[in-house]
């Protein structure tokens, strides 16, 4: 039996309370974070734990106390990996805490159960996987509406479509936290933007990450999604074998693969959610 010790994230990253979204949001960026566990300053017993979902859906708040799941899923790290996939797939929390007598000692993400799929489900082809909503958007499509559509839609990955319709490109809610919670050189290097012609300036910016909290409440320049995603994303098809799909997600650190006919036309998108229920059968 493979124990949830044996895969996890040892002496994960935390963040302290009292805190702020900025303090996570900093770490999240700097490790290439997608949850942090909270711990009181004054010792290491966990006190909650804040994913980029959560900053997402309270975006109102500053204090973590205010944003952060108070009482989150949580795990022995004596359990199997078939229980740790049991319980994400069950409670969808993405990110369980690993406890050893009171203290927490990892955190187990469904990344870290993608090797263990590779081993079992070599057989198995994407199709026969009941596969998690799809929530396409249009690539010249307003940045504003890529912001709504991950609060309303609650996924964490757009596929995006061009005007016939074909897939060219995919936008995750990491694309945009990486993206915009950094440097202003690095964010005009990465966005090809800040050159002698445009009138963008770092307060654009500023305002578009206020944006990410603030979806109404601003002014926001219209940059368009394929300005943001990432393109010619990696893609399976529906006979794929999950295995095959789990080593392309773990080798390339993906959460979710836009699924394809043979018409490269988008049919589905699998997540690393949708993956690990193999562990459960």
């Amino acid at each position: 039996m493979t124990t949830v010790r044996e895969v996890m994230t040892h002496k994960p990253i935390v963040a302290s309370l009292p805190g702020t979204r900025n303090d996570v949001l900093k770490l999240m960026v700097k490790h290439n974070l997608t949850g942090v566990p909270l711990v009181k300053k004054e010792g290491n017993g966990l006190a909650g734990l804040v994913t980029r979902r959560d900053i997402l859906n309270s975006p109102e708040e500053e204090q973590l106390v205010l944003i952060m799941q108070k009482d989150p899923v949580r795990i022995s790290s004596d359990a199997s990996v078939e229980d740790a996939a049991r319980l994400m797939t069950k409670t969808k929390a993405t990110h369980l805490p690993v406890m050893e007598d009171g203290k927490l000692v990892g955190i187990i993400t469904p990344t870290d159960l993608l090797y263990e799929v590779e081993k079992r489900a070599s057989g198995v082809p994407v199709e026969e996987l009941a596969l998690s909503p799809c929530v396409p958007i249009y690539s010249e499509s307003p940045l504003m509406v890529a912001f709504v559509t991950f609060r309303v839609s609650n996924v964490n990955a757009l596929p995006v479509l061009d005007a016939s319709g074909h897939l060219n490109g995919i936008l995750t809610d990491r694309d945009i936290f990486n993206k915009f919670h950094i440097h202003e050189s690095v964010a005009e290097q990465d966005m090809g933007l800040g050159g002698e012609d445009d009138n963008w300036s770092w307060e654009n910016y500023r305002n578009i990450l206020r944006m990410w909290y603030q979806v109404s409440k601003i002014d926001v320049p219209l940059v368009p999604v394929s300005r943001i995603m990432a393109s010619s994303p990696a893609t399976v098809f529906k006979r794929t074998n999950v295995s095959d799909a789990a080593r392309t997600m773990r080798r390339n650190d993906f959460g979710q693969l836009p699924v394809v006919d043979s018409r490269d036309l988008l049919t589905a998108m699998l997540y690393d959610m949708d993956v690990i229920s193999i562990l459960v059968d």
